[in-house]
């Protein structure tokens, strides 16, 4: 754990008891400040008073004691509207901050020289982190990992010369962070997404660009409109900044040729380009989504002073993360694939565009904008589609007449006939894919759950 020693002898209030509430608690406690936690959910109360954590109902404190407010990434901060505690705070005059922030702080005094790696964007931020993470330890380097992949930052070990930080950063964090202030700053992609959160794609962009904007190297992705915006606007500010693709060709940065990442500077020719990686044939790096995520870890990686053939060596090793076209198995000819996490028609588009066609499509749960209208396009692809969940109807009406669909209602039934109908095919290698362009909130707690299921329903028809 990381002790916040920048509060001690201060009064803080923390609302928001979930994992990184409490770990914020207890990173305060341990730095010597003064904490009142709360939530709205009164078993979120006892469980923080369980752990010895002081709670007090947040209405009734006097406000202008204290020193700052933490908000878990949760609670709501500007939409759909602001959360009660945000308004005391603001009247009081009182900062509004998160555990990121708290983090930054804390690097400030402890170590400012270690290195900081953070990753934002609408998709591809969980396996960019955890490939740099990966990469740098292959080469023997002191690497903590946390953030929004799933472990608190405050979790991690105290900041110090030499340690190098990898920060997957949702939105949210962002918000609650102004002093976030990286070493390295990487911005893979920008689409529609938590716009509930957010009010307009606009202040969604806005708040990505706060991150690669505050630091001392970015790295930016320029295939698509809103990020290739925010390089420009770099570059034209003569920040420190350096263009990524897997679409195209650089004049200078890092981009994917065929299947090898590299990069180019500005004086170079393409044959003078240095190759950082070699795609072909890893697996847990399938598809031109995971092309960009390389590209990212490889260029931050060579920032860190790695050499491109240990770059290489260490590419060839990545697991790969659960949910993230995660391979769960075989059975004969069928493949079978979890992608969980793709909550939107974004992420769905990179799963399905990741297999040459012959998918067996499992998708459904509780739609976002724009359902799957955008995934037209793969449609010839799909071999036959199993709908879940709330959109089923809106997703039906979709695909009525251009791909045959079946309603399923539930994870079980559909794997199971998805499951039938690709051994009975004639493909080569018939794909059962879990892509549900949803979240899973209609019958899952998280995105995670759902892939779970999946996971072990699969490990059931194998067995």
């Amino acid at each position: 754990m990381t002790p916040i020693t920048s509060f001690a002898g201060k009064k803080v209030a923390v609302f928001g008891l979930g994992g990184s509430g409490l770990v914020s608690c207890s990173a305060l406690l341990a730095g010597g400040a003064d904490v009142i936690a709360f939530d709205d959910n009164a078993e979120s109360v006892a469980k923080a008073n369980a752990a010895g954590i002081p709670t007090a109902d947040l209405h009734g404190i006097d406000w202008p004691r204290l020193a700052a407010l933490v908000l878990t990434p949760g609670v709501p901060l500007t939409h759909p509207a602001p959360h009660w505690t945000v308004p005391l705070a603001q009247a009081a005059g009182v900062p509004i901050i998160g555990d990121i922030e708290l983090f930054c702080r804390e690097r400030a005094v402890r170590a400012p020289d270690s290195m900081l790696i953070a990753i934002t964007g609408t998709n591809g931020k969980s396996t960019t982190t955890a490939l740099v993470a990966h990469i740098l330890r292959a080469a023997g380097h002191d690497v903590q990992m946390g953030g929004n992949i799933g472990v608190a930052i405050l979790s991690l070990e105290p900041p110090k010369s030499g340690r190098h930080y990898v920060i997957e950063c949702s939105s949210y964090q962002i918000d609650l962070a102004p002093s976030l202030n990286p070493s390295i700053g990487i911005l893979t992609n920008i689409s529609p997404d938590h716009l509930d959160r957010h009010g307009t794609l606009e202040h969604y962009a806005a708040v990505k660009e706060r991150l690669v904007a505050q630091s001392d190297l970015a790295l930016v992705g320029v295939d698509d409109p809103l990020s290739a915006a925010i390089e420009k606007r770099l570059d034209e500010a003569e920040h420190n900044v350096v263009p990524v693709s897997a679409e195209r060709k650089l004049d200078w940065g890092y981009f994917v040729r065929g299947t090898q990442v590299v990069g180019k500077g500005t004086q170079e020719t393409d044959a003078q380009a240095e190759v950082l990686g070699e795609l072909a044939g890893i697996s847990t790096l399938r598809g031109q989504h995971n092309a960009q995520n390389a590209a990212f870890a490889c260029a931050a990686a060579l920032h860190c002073g790695l050499e491109p053939k240990d770059i290489a060596a260490a590419l060839k090793s990545f697991p790969g993360l659960p949910h993230r076209l995660e391979e769960v198995g075989r059975k004969g000819r069928v493949l079978f694939v979890n992608d969980s996490k793709a909550t939107n028609a974004d992420s769905t588009d990179k799963a399905l565009s990741s297999f040459p066609g012959d998918i067996f499509w499992i998708l459904g749960g509780k739609a976002k904008e724009g359902g799957i209208a955008a995934l037209t396009g793969f449609f010839p692809k799909i071999a036959k589609a199993y709908l879940i969940g709330e959109a089923t109807d809106e997703f039906a009406s979709v695909l009525e007449g251009k791909v045959p669909y079946e309603r399923c209602g539930t994870l079980d039934v559909a794997t199971a006939k998805a499951a039938a109908d690709a051994a009975a095919s004639t493909a080569g290698e018939p794909v059962v894919l879990l892509s549900p362009a949803c979240a899973s909130f209609d019958q899952y707690r998280n995105f995670e759950i759902r892939g779970d299921h999946f996971r072990k329903l699969v490990q059931a028809l194998l067995a």
